[in-house]
């Protein structure tokens, strides 16, 4: 087999080492941010196949995708439920302490960790991890302390860029890719 299309700078790649967890936002992060309302009240998302796609290849690596959002609905439950992500906290405001209990429950720790997100609830969760990553138009202060911003936009395959990377950077990308085209 050819080699991979995807390189990330050297420096990047030892950054994003030994990474077990990855925390995701949900709103900005895996969607493009917008909330479509119905006049019922119901909450719409969209969601990318890329990025669920990626969160999958993340879990079958051994890095376990947790996902910690501000909002709670039917919808991303639906999402999340069929990507097999079965670590979550919806409807959480305070994302620290969230992620701190989903690294105790997984054994693992903050030096362990990759954090992707876009706004300020996501900052204390995002400044902790080993690696943080941000979608292009996330706000200043994300941008200012992520490692690493995508080049693809929020909802629109960001959220599958960071998956990749810690792919790469985990030496797993190239046999999960080889076990597709076999």
């Amino acid at each position: 087999m050819a080699s991979p299309a995807l390189h990330y700078p050297p420096e990047l790649l030892l950054r994003a080492q030994g990474i077990r967890v990855a925390f995701f936002d949900v709103d900005g992060v895996l969607t493009d941010g917008g909330l479509y309302i119905s006049a019922e009240g119901e909450t719409l998302k969209r969601f990318h196949t890329l990025d669920g796609h990626g969160l999958k290849l993340l879990a079958r690596a051994g890095i376990v995708p947790c996902v910690i959002s501000g909002r709670d609905s039917a919808p991303l439950r639906l999402r999340l439920q069929a990507l097999g992500v079965q670590h979550l906290r919806l409807g959480t405001e305070d994302k620290r302490p969230a992620a701190e209990a989903l690294l105790a429950e997984l054994g693992l720790d903050w030096s362990q960790a990759a954090a992707m997100g876009d706004d300020w609830p996501d900052l204390p969760v995002m400044q902790r991890a080993a690696f943080a990553c941000a979608p292009p138009q996330a706000h200043a202060e994300v941008l200012a302390v992520a490692h690493h911003v995508t080049q693809a936009a929020a909802g629109a395959g960001a959220g599958r860029e960071f998956c990749d990377l810690l792919l790469v950077a985990g030496g797993h990308y190239r046999r999960l890719l080889e076990e597709v085209l076999a």
